[in-house]
């Protein structure tokens, strides 16, 4: 249990900490970062306190659907915010291309195992990922179509926000699904089995 608790968390701050790094390499962003950061813009607020304030609203619409939260929602909708604007306190913005450039692939990167050791942790889905899931569970629509809808919805929103779309966000769509599949078995946590006498069938 403390192994699997101290993955969670260690998965909530670096997903922070990689919103902050697309951020400043400020070269485009994730679909639901584009969101944050035009929301943000719009309002004159941190992207933390946008992030917490979208998981928590986003936690409204599984009510409906019968989705029950876990340690790791409610974790994630407070964590993600505190420790992206931890992270932008800590990081200078970055003046050229090159090192911009080297942060969005990074990001990226962290973005990937931060995902995969928040989920392999099982303490239950994100509100984004649980609000795919319930759609899913209600309707029987396909998981992709619901997540590519709610992606494109959430882009376009934030686009219009003003959000920071460009090459970044194009690079996390092509290149997240094959990471966080490579990284998730890393990080999958399996039960532990109890050593029973070879006489008898373990369950």
């Amino acid at each position: 249990m403390l192994r699997r608790l101290l993955q969670l968390y260690i998965g909530l701050v670096l997903y922070g900490v990689s919103t902050a790094m697309f951020v400043r390499a400020d070269l485009g962003a994730d679909p639901w970062n584009v969101f944050h950061l035009g929301v943000a813009k719009l309002l004159s607020m941190d992207i933390g306190t946008v992030m917490i304030a979208t998981g928590a609203l986003v936690l409204l619409f599984w009510i409906p659907l019968r989705q029950r939260p876990g340690l790791g929602t409610i974790s994630n909708v407070i964590v993600l915010g505190l420790a992206a604007d931890a992270a932008l306190a800590l990081m200078p913005p970055l003046e050229t291309l090159l090192a911009r450039s080297v942060m969005l692939v990074a990001a990226v990167i962290v973005n990937a195992l931060a995902t995969g050791m928040y989920i392999g942790a099982g303490f239950g889905a994100g509100p984004r990922d649980g609000l795919m899931t319930g759609i899913h569970a209600r309707t029987g629509w396909s998981v992709r179509s619901i997540r590519t809808a709610i992606e494109i919805s959430v882009l376009l929103a934030g686009c219009l926000l003003g959000g920071t779309f460009g090459v970044g966000t194009v690079f996390y769509a092509l290149s997240i699904g094959p990471l966080i599949q490579l990284c998730l078995p890393w990080f999958r946590q399996k039960p532990t089995l109890s050593v029973a006498p070879q006489t008898e069938p373990v369950a």
